[in-house]
């Protein structure tokens, strides 16, 4: 089983001048910390105006950033917003592209479609049609990132000609494709399109097995790829904070961890959001009891707790605990999601007021503690998975149709520059002399002389 941290860069209020500066600061060294350690993967998500939960808003951004401080770390968008509106694909290809070219192949294209009004209205989606678009974007995405030239669309939500969308990305045909999944069906969906499922649910690992029993069962029985090769992976989410003493680690990290979970339902499930106004730290501290995120009930229920769980284990609460306690309570809540088959966990510390040197000493001491006899099995285990896949994924791929890929709309099609069209446009015989005059002073390494009254035009004038 691997390992991933997770960023939704989180900023409770009140904020001072530097706050988001200082924020993504301490990211930075974060990820530089837990790649020196072995952690194999960092996850970036897309959010827009979900302030204080997440001013992550320019992933590829900050991705970009660790890709030049970090040597093997794979770098994953956790995710992009396909939908159209939020993303015209071609750009969406472009940028993955060149995060993969820029950092020597590590990157990850994990995909989403939102689920809050913050995102959807302010960028007029409807949110009944939110998964079509979100598949019409994947789809022409990847389709920008593998033809040459992009053999061109028209559906519903994206109609483009076709163009050479450049650069190309290193990994080949493209980096792992990824869906960020709340509820088991759309685990259902990752595997019938043949990619990796992004579980950003708080689950125990009893719930996970029968997550990843339905994701392998249903890839080799009903996927069809939706790129161009298939990404056969299952990834948790789970709140994390490790320290030497378990009443440490909940003082530490479990405050933070439950601002996660509420400003995430403030925003989706029960939220009254005035833009720039409301003090969502502020109503989490007041009604944090009422919404099961008091941590003294966290307290009181880790007094007999037999194991770690994802949430509080009293009844009808629902705060979060997750990963978060010693090395040893971690080692066994992390050995029962390597036992049910879950590839990889990924650790939400960066939450609430989580202080950064907390962070890094949790990281520290995981891995040290724990981190390194994971990464020893986690090698066989890899090498056992693709032989025992090999055939699944052979029988994946065979299904995916050739109209994936169509061709151009006409042999040899193409496209003149502005000027050109508008000459033969006009039926302009003198302007295209001139325009091909242009092209064989260029061609000579000579100025261009267009003259007469074509040569504003043609010497880039307005």
């Amino acid at each position: 089983m691997k390992f991933g941290i997770f960023y939704e860069h989180q900023l409770p209020r009140p904020w001072e001048e530097d706050s988001e500066y200082r924020l993504l600061q301490n990211a930075l060294e974060q990820c530089e910390l837990a790649d020196r350690l072995g952690i194999e993967y960092v996850w970036e998500v897309e959010h827009h105006f979900l302030e204080e939960y997440s001013h992550s808003s320019a992933p590829e951004v900050f991705l970009g950033a660790v890709s030049q401080r970090t040597k093997r770390m794979k770098l994953g968008h956790g995710i992009v917003q396909t939908p159209p509106p939020f993303n015209h694909p071609a750009r969406i290809a472009e940028r993955v592209s060149t995060l993969d070219l820029i950092s020597d192949g590590r990157a990850q294209f994990g995909t989403g479609e939102a689920g809050s009004e913050a995102e959807l209205g302010g960028f007029l989606i409807d949110p009944a049609e939110k998964r079509a678009m979100w598949e019409e974007g994947l789809r022409v995405a990847v389709r920008c990132m593998t033809e040459a030239p992009f053999t061109g669309h028209d559906g519903r939500y994206v109609t483009m000609p076709p163009r050479n969308v450049v650069p190309k990305p290193r990994q080949k045909p493209h980096p792992p494709i990824w869906v960020a999944c709340s509820r088991r069906d759309t685990i259902h969906l990752a595997a019938q399109k043949g990619i990796g499922a992004l579980t950003f649910s708080f689950i125990d690992p009893e719930e996970a097995v029968h997550w990843v029993t339905d994701y392998y069962q249903t890839l080799e029985s009903e996927g069809v790829p939706i790129g161009d090769a298939v990404n056969p992976n299952l990834a948790c989410v789970s709140t994390f904070m490790c320290a030497p003493t378990e009443e440490e680690a909940i003082a530490r990290g479990v405050e933070g961890a439950n601002f996660f979970g509420y400003s995430l339902a403030h925003y989706y499930l029960f939220g009254q959001h005035h833009p720039g106004t409301t003090d969502v730290w502020s109503e989490f501290q007041a009604r944090r009891g009422e919404r099961g995120y008091d941590p003294d009930a966290i307290r009181q229920a880790s007094a007999h707790p037999e194991r770690l769980g994802a949430k509080v284990v009293e009844r009808g609460s629902t705060g979060l605990r997750g990963t978060i306690g010693t090395p040893e309570q971690i080692r066994s809540f992390l050995l029962r999601f390597e036992e049910a088959g879950v590839d990889q966990v990924i650790f939400v510390s960066q939450a609430g007021r989580n202080r950064h040197e907390h962070i890094m000493e949790s990281l520290e001491l995981f891995g040290r503690d724990v981190l390194p006899e994971f990464m020893e099995r986690d090698e066989a285990a890899q090498k056992a998975k693709a032989a025992r896949l090999a055939p699944v994924i052979d029988k994946v791929m065979a299904r995916k149709p050739a109209s994936d890929h169509p061709p151009l709309p006409s042999e040899g099609y193409s496209f003149p520059a502005l000027p050109r069209a508008a000459a033969e446009r006009a039926g302009a015989d003198e302007f295209l002399s001139a325009i091909d005059d242009i092209a064989t002073q260029r061609a000579q390494g000579r100025p261009a002389q267009p003259g007469g009254r074509f040569g504003g035009i043609l010497s880039g004038g307005n």
